[in-house]
């Protein structure tokens, strides 16, 4: 297993910024690392998590209503993760209207504590804690509420009860009680990050698309273009413990682009919801008409919900910006480290894997550089119609 406390702040950052400059190798420098006590303290005094508190005890007092219980429930045995805000508007019960302008406002004011835009909509889900709850909550069991811990590593969540009684609940086991667990929507979350990121990138010169007219050249040369494609995929880790549920997996492919400068696509990994498990999911990973260089890096993270992206973007583009062009690779980790407070790490983006110098010709088995995952690669070519 990758340790979280040796590696979640040093690598990750060092993983963004090669997706950030492109091409990039491990960091040398190890990274100052909190301990599990800072964490939770950050995590406390987290308005994000705030939020969310609120609205568990809300959600969880609004539960003493029968018919508004039994509403939740079906929802909650029908999908994986229900939308909260959507739940709450559709209804007619009193309890359920009751506490959908607490959600929308819970939404809204997420949203803006993590740098999205107004527009990212509903974000707050409930879901059941693990799927052997099932019969429990078939059976007729209030259940409890709790929100999603910051760490994964978190040994205790507190749970509401309907009457408000809050109740602290082990994670080394999953309790025989049904929990709904209350928690941000990651891959909504992480996809509007992601634009804001690359806006704030492109916004101060330090990413671009290549031009069209590049592409359909070489490509009309071509008849189409050359792939990486992923045939087969695991993880031994993918850092999500049994209350965070499935993890939300997503890969980062950097290099440069067509016109020389630094460029990275955001591959989502839908499919790749637990470690231990072998996907074929046969999915393209690298296009390299976007490329100027037969070379790419890729770097697998599994998202989780305490970024706020528009801070990020702005400490990235500050530290970056004052890093001028000697003609080779300058390593820039220690000064974007310096740029970012450490408030802002309480449960970002966990590193999970990393690949090196993709070419366009690589096939067959590639271990990750961290030795907690491979894939298994082939060069595919695209044919126009």
């Amino acid at each position: 297993m990758v340790s979280r406390s040796s590696k979640r702040r040093g690598v990750l950052i060092g993983m963004m910024l090669c997706a950030v400059i492109g091409g990039c190798v491990q960091p040398a420098i190890a990274a100052p690392v909190r301990d599990a006590g800072d964490q939770a303290t950050a995590f406390r005094k987290s308005p994000v998590r705030t939020a969310e508190q609120r609205i568990a005890r809300a959600l969880s007092a609004s539960l003493r209503d029968p018919r508004w219980r039994e509403q939740v429930r079906a929802a909650a045995l029908g999908t994986g993760d229900v939308d909260l805000q959507a739940l709450t508007s559709r209804t007619a019960d009193p309890a359920g209207r009751n506490l959908h302008a607490s959600v929308s406002a819970a939404d809204r004011r997420i949203a803006g504590l993590k740098g999205l835009p107004a527009s990212t909509g509903s974000l707050l889900r409930v879901r059941l804690g693990a799927p052997s709850m099932r019969p429990h909550l078939r059976a007729g069991a209030t259940p409890w509420i709790a929100v999603a811990a910051t760490g994964d590593d978190a040994k205790n969540l507190t749970a509401y009860d309907s009457r408000g009684h809050a109740h602290t609940v082990g994670t080394a086991h999953v309790p025989d009680r049904p929990l709904y667990i209350l928690d941000i929507d990651v891959t909504k979350a992480h996809r509007a990050g992601l634009q804001v990121l690359q806006k704030a990138f492109a916004d101060k010169g330090l990413t671009s698309l290549p031009s069209k007219a590049a592409n359909s050249t070489r490509a009309a040369s071509a008849g189409g273009w050359w792939a990486t494609k992923v045939t087969a995929v695991e993880v031994n880790d993918d850092q999500e413990p049994w209350f965070k549920g499935a993890a939300e997996m997503f890969s980062l492919v950097t290099g440069f682009g067509q016109d020389g400068t630094a460029r990275v696509d955001s591959v989502d990994m839908p499919y790749l919801d637990y470690d231990g498990t072998v996907y074929y999911p046969n999915q393209i990973l690298v296009n390299w008409s976007n490329y100027k260089y037969n070379l790419a890096d890729v770097v697998m993270m599994e998202d989780d919900d305490g970024t706020n992206y528009r801070a990020l973007a702005q400490a990235i583009t500050t530290a970056l910006l004052t890093v001028t062009d000697q003609g080779t690779y300058i390593p820039l980790v220690n000064a974007v480290l310096s740029a970012i407070p450490d408030s802002w790490f309480t449960d970002d983006p966990d590193y999970v894997e990393s690949w090196y110098t993709l070419a366009q010709n690589s096939t067959g088995r590639l271990n990750g550089a961290s030795g907690n995952g491979w894939m298994t690669v082939e060069p595919y070519f695209v044919e126009e119609f």
